[in-house]
């Protein structure tokens, strides 16, 4: 059973360690917190490997989780820490210079969910959709099918048809 090191404990106001599997655990932190006790877990507890690091919309709380992966290759443990930031005019201190990758996690976290990373090297470029003027496509309030309806008009010729149907035509023709 893991616990939290007491030098983290003592310096931040973390939640409980969540056990997920003897390999992965997690905690919850302030997000005010997030630079300085990622760094001190590479620094001073091993968790040298950033994994990755991404974002989940809780439309219904109003807020983003940010999670950072974390691995300690010496003790085969891998640590996600998250933290929660407000979705209105979402904003959250970047890392970027805690690992160098950690600019491309926080460029597409700006594109995909409209999180700024003020600072953050290239993060006001495009990363994937290039050209894209709607609000990010991650957001919960998406409307994916309004999108596609209106990006992409249907062409004469095609026809939908239902799934369960059309596959027991295809498999089972004889049935019919």
């Amino acid at each position: 059973m893991r616990t939290i090191p007491a030098d983290i404990a003592e310096r931040f106001e973390v939640g409980p360690l969540v056990e997920k599997r003897a390999d992965l655990s997690t905690l919850d932190v302030d997000s005010k917190d997030v630079p300085e006790l990622l760094a001190r877990l590479r620094d001073r507890h091993g968790y040298r490997h950033l994994s990755f690091a991404t974002a989940t919309d809780l439309f219904e709380e109003g807020v983003f989780v940010l999670t950072y992966m974390l691995h300690n290759h010496e003790e085969r443990h891998s640590l996600g820490v998250k933290c929660r930031i407000g979705r209105e005019n979402a904003t959250m201190e970047s890392c970027h210079l805690l690992w160098e990758q950690m600019w491309t996690y926080q460029r597409e976290m700006k594109e995909l969910f409209g999180i700024d990373f003020p600072g953050s090297p290239r993060v006001d470029e495009s990363f994937v959709l290039e050209g894209w003027i709607d609000i990010p496509p991650m957001r919960r309030e998406f409307d994916t099918r309004e999108y596609s309806e209106r990006t992409f008009p249907t062409r004469p010729g095609r026809s939908t048809k239902d799934p369960a149907t059309h596959m027991k035509e295809k498999l089972y023709p004889e049935a019919l």
